[in-house]
């Protein structure tokens, strides 16, 4: 199918913003800029559990899915932390998303999961590093990844 040539890039478009909009929650919640955590126009308070950890895992691990450097490790992370986020915060308030404010946290869990089966595509750092290395053994994915 001709829409088939679009999966890689397409792929590498979604891990992309993912990773950018996951990186600006980190931003937010550790300088208070971009409304600050939660939209409190504040910063989480240096080493507090889980909040400060939480942004510093959102921050650099955002990046790092982000330039697609280290991604199935990273995404992995990111899905468990938002996995965490979900259902210690989130969770015990209602069962399901749309009542308990933990739409934004299962919608990263899930995407970053997704991150982390199918690999960064072929515009990430990874598969520079992999061409770069002569990444001879392994076969490629459909995917690129």
């Amino acid at each position: 199918m001709k829409l088939d040539r679009l999966r890689g890039p397409v792929l590498a478009l979604f891990r992309a913003v993912i990773g950018l909009l996951f990186a600006f929650h980190g931003l937010a919640s550790m300088f208070g800029v971009f409304g600050g955590n939660r939209g409190t126009g504040q910063a989480v308070a240096f080493g507090a559990w889980p909040g400060w950890w939480a942004a510093l895992i959102q921050l650099v691990f955002g990046a790092l899915v982000l330039a697609g450097l280290f991604t199935r490790v990273g995404a992995l992370l990111c899905s468990g932390s938002m996995a965490y986020a979900y259902f210690v915060v989130h969770q015990p308030e209602h069962l399901l998303p749309l009542r308990n404010g933990g739409e934004l946290a299962a919608l990263f869990c899930w995407s970053f999961f997704l991150i982390a089966v199918l690999g960064p595509g072929p515009w990430a750092l990874d598969a520079l590093l992999r061409r770069g290395h002569g990444h001879g053994g392994a076969p490629r994915s459909r995917l690129g990844a």
